[in-house]
């Protein structure tokens, strides 16, 4: 195994305890983390640390193999526009560059390294409840570290610490988003449009994008948050079919299909299919 990366200082200063909330520092060798009441926190051989209250245990996340195909899809660089659509809205405005992010259920961290590329000052921290995911994320960028943890509980970040929080395709913990933001933070939230991936959508059996997501958005960030600008990305993939088998991997679809009922169904497609790419990118600022 490849020696660990070493944590980014600045990026640690942004986590707190999930015990008492006190703030975290790295000990010696970045062996783990540890507040001042003396809650200790080890790291992982992969290089990532988990930060759960003891007994506290999160949701259920992505399984190894989702990860795997996540990292295969997006390594072939087929959202890489949506990564892009993410960067430009997360260094727009008028504030200066943003020096430090949070990437709420981040999985892999593709999508954070993609924006710190852009960002040669910022430091990041990929949260994500499932394991598999972190490994990979620990490893994504030398100015982030990964935390397996709770979405949905307290965040172990400190308050006013961040000033972008990212969330694709993930959970959406409104109150705790805005707590961790500082004053005039952003948050930046892609979500599928109504045809992302409409091709698919008939032939393999893939859930739809729900009419009343919109309002459901508003609902789980009002009125911690106020909307600021929103806009669209919509292009269109030529995808052979191990991409668009990996691509229902990686995602919710893969929980709800047989693997053997998949495989069916995508062999019965073109070898190559041209799929609808179609997201919603809607940047919001804390309230208050």
């Amino acid at each position: 195994m490849r020696p660990r990366r070493p944590w980014p200082p600045r990026a640690v200063r942004l986590l707190a305890c999930p015990v008492c909330g006190a703030p975290l520092a790295a000990e010696p060798g970045d062996a783990g983390l540890r507040c001042p009441a003396g809650h200790a926190f080890d790291r992982a051989r992969q290089g990532h640390v988990t930060l759960l209250p003891p007994g506290h245990a999160p949701p259920s996340g992505d399984s190894a193999a989702m990860v795997a195909d996540r990292v295969a899809f997006l390594a072939a660089g087929h959202y890489a526009g949506v990564t892009r659509a993410l960067g430009d809205a997360v260094v727009a405005g008028d504030d200066g560059p943003p020096g430090a992010l949070l990437d709420l259920g981040g999985g892999t961290g593709q999508h954070l390294a993609g924006v710190l590329d852009r960002l040669p000052d910022a430091v990041g921290v990929v949260l994500d409840s499932s394991r598999y995911a972190a490994r990979r994320a620990a490893g994504a960028h030398p100015r982030a570290l990964a935390v397996v943890a709770d979405a949905w509980a307290r965040l172990p970040v400190r308050d006013a610490a961040v000033d972008r929080v990212l969330v694709v395709f993930a959970p959406r913990n409104g109150p705790e988003i805005a707590r961790v933001l500082r004053p005039g933070g952003r948050l930046v939230v892609v979500t599928p449009a109504a045809d992302h991936l409409a091709e698919l959508v008939g032939p393999l059996g893939l859930l739809r994008v729900d009419p009343e997501k919109a309002r459901r958005l508003a609902a789980t960030l009002e009125p911690h948050l106020r909307p600021d600008v929103a806009s669209g990305r919509r292009e269109r993939l030529g995808l052979h079919r191990t991409a668009v088998t990996t691509l229902i991997g990686m995602g919710p679809h893969a929980r709800h299909l047989a693997p053997g009922e998949l495989a069916a169904a995508v062999a019965r497609l073109p070898e190559r299919t041209a799929v609808t790419v179609s997201v919603d990118v809607s940047t919001w600022t804390r309230a208050g």
